[in-house]
């Protein structure tokens, strides 16, 4: 039976599924009283309200001709997060203890419209606007399939304010508002009896006449400020995680609720005289700005994730048990707080180690987003880190033929392994292996881990510019974008041996160097036998090793001449030179070279 079946709730509670979910309505009016008698709270983790003048009157056009506006999502939780505490400008929220809260999951932006145009208040970004809502009684519905008589009908008071004859196109609206013709909406609410008074000594609109026009239309707008009731869909009993789920479905066009945001809010301690209080996005953003490396724009969500794992290694009793959405939940303030000051010292040991060990600049190239976590949590309890054993660490995993971490049992057996070698001194790898063909194959293009992780060792060579020779190549300003970090094909994509040798490939990572700009677009599109005559020279044979450039180019630039398999040839020779920089940064762990290319 489906009515007996219990869903447990976080304290042990029980709760049938029939009161999991309760479809109800209200009277507007009194939804708009009780947000402001603070009996409903938004919680921070929604969206700015994105408002609009035509749509607030939209809105409004739906109330007034009594369609529906789309059921109203309340979460009702005895769980305290951290809300706006005003809307519009309107305070909804106190600090005062309650039982239960009502959060407003979905409904903010009508919530927001609804009550501004009512009580007024303020707009972002519009410090001088008025959001009060004002009704031309002289507007009359044509027919039933009206549908422009609404702007015309629903005003603001900036476009009644004629400013003392100023502004021409409000004078006949302003001479309607001084008659009692264009009067606040919220006054037809509260002062229906002096607006209808007002109208009936108007003589020039005969408001003696009790069906005159404008007198059927002030009781129209009173019975549906009367009358509309708003739906609502109250969920309770629901775990924090299931909100993110619930948020996401109900609301397709907007941007997903994510898990980060309910933490943020969940997490949330006000500051008061004695307490300097917790709000885990300040303590972020404040942690991105202490300096200006990439890796500090990672997302909030990697470091949610990152906090989690620390959490889940060293605190003891913790309920952090993975990083999905479920156990992310389960993140307690004072756990963040008991690992922030060593947390902080281990995220930036792990950028540090990124940039200037391996010598990448930009998180963009890292080829497991996962090692944030494993290598922060070896900061984290290493007192002594072997930078060398972290260096063998990284390259095993990030080039090896097999993909070694990308999933959470992957993750907490690396976890494993490192913490392993903080209390052993010592580990063993398995055997290494690398397929020639995968590195024939990778390209940029595809943004898979293996290409990123190619371009990472290139970037660890720390690359020499080809013009000038002392100078490096890679620097913060190299990546551009995402996408467009400054490569160079060494047979340009356009050049003529390419263009005569439709057959060859020459997107493969093996045919990518890193240089920089000016270098790149001085070389353009010509073939390599030409412009590498520009650049041969002592100095430029000396950092050719920084490139895993072959020594094949120098010949053919000397002798001029292109063999019709150049591009095979450089790309086989630049193979062999990459894998051998492998063995030499996997110093002690076997290493096997496969070939999976069938060659005819």
């Amino acid at each position: 039976n489906v009515r007996r079946t219990r869903f447990a709730r976080n304290k042990g509670e029980e709760m049938n599924y029939t009161d999991r979910i309760f479809p109800t309505n209200k009277g507007l009016t009194t939804y708009i009283e009780e947000l402001i008698n603070k009996n409903y709270q938004i919680p921070t983790f929604q969206r700015d309200v994105v408002w609009e003048k035509y749509n607030v009157k939209k809105l409004w056009d739906s109330i007034y001709k009594f369609y529906p506006l789309g059921s109203i999502l309340i979460w009702k939780t005895p769980l305290k997060l951290h809300n706006h505490r005003s809307i519009g400008g309107n305070i909804i929220t106190d600090s005062l203890p309650r039982s239960e809260y009502q959060y407003i999951l979905d409904g903010q932006q009508r919530t927001t419209s609804l009550l501004t145009s009512l009580y007024g208040g303020k707009i972002e970004g519009r410090d001088s606007f008025n959001p009060q809502l004002y009704v031309d009684l002289t507007i009359q519905n044509i027919d039933e399939v009206d549908d422009e008589s609404f702007t015309s009908r629903f005003l603001f008071w900036d476009e009644i304010d004629d400013r003392n004859g100023e502004i021409k196109q409000n004078t006949g609206r302003n001479k309607k508002y001084h008659d009692g013709l264009i009067v606040k909406l919220n006054d037809i609410k509260t002062s229906f009896s002096d607006i209808e008074r007002q109208i009936v000594n108007n003589a020039i609109v005969n408001g003696n006449d009790y069906d005159s026009p404008i007198r059927k239309e002030l009781r129209k707008i009173k019975e549906v400020l009367d009358n509309y009731r708003i739906s609502f869909i109250e969920v309770k009993g629901i775990q924090v995680s299931e909100v993110c789920q619930i948020f996401e479905r109900i609301n397709q066009a907007g941007k997903p609720l994510n898990i980060f945001d309910i933490v943020v809010a969940k997490t949330f301690i006000p500051k008061t005289d004695i307490d300097t209080g917790f709000y885990l996005r300040e303590l972020i953003d404040d942690f991105k700005a202490l300096n200006n490396s990439k890796f500090m724009d990672i997302t909030d969500m990697d470091y949610l994730q990152i906090l989690a794992i620390l959490i889940n290694q060293n605190i003891d009793g913790n309920s952090v048990r993975n990083i999905t959405d479920r156990y992310l939940n389960e993140i307690k303030t004072e756990q963040i707080i008991g690992i922030w000051d060593k947390a902080k010292i281990a995220i930036l040991k792990t950028f540090d180690f990124f940039e200037n060990h391996l010598h990448i600049q930009t998180p963009y190239l890292l080829p497991y987003r996962y090692l944030y976590f494993t290598i922060c949590n070896y900061f984290y309890k290493s007192d002594n880190p072997d930078y060398l054993f972290l260096k063998k660490y990284f390259w095993f995993h990030c080039l090896h033929n097999d993909d070694l971490l990308s999933n959470t049992t992957q993750l907490f057996s690396h976890i494993e392994f490192l913490n392993n070698y903080i209390k052993e001194g010592n580990t063993q790898f398995n055997t290494f292996v690398i397929d020639k063909n995968k590195l024939r194959e990778s390209s940029y293009s595809s943004k898979g881990r293996l290409s990123r992780a190619i371009l990472s060792l290139y970037a660890s060579r720390t690359p020499k510019d080809w013009e000038h020779c002392s100078r490096d190549v890679i620097v913060p300003n190299l990546f551009i974008s995402t996408d467009t970090p400054n490569l160079h094909h060494v047979f340009p994509t356009n050049s003529e041996y390419v263009l005569t040798n439709s057959s060859i490939n020459n997107n493969s990572l093996m045919n990518i160097v890193y240089l920089t700009q000016m270098t790149n677009l001085d070389i353009s599109n010509r073939n390599p036998v030409e412009y590498f005559k520009d650049y041969i020279s002592p100095e430029f044979i000396n950092i050719m090793s920084s490139h895993f450039l072959p020594e094949d180019i120098i010949h053919w630039a000397n002798y001029e001449i292109l063999p019709d398999d150049a591009l095979s040839i450089f790309i086989e020779k630049r193979i062999d030179l990459i894998i051998e920089d492998i063995k030499e940064k996997l110093n002690g762990i076997q290493v096997e070279v496969i070939d999976t290319k069938i060659f005819v």
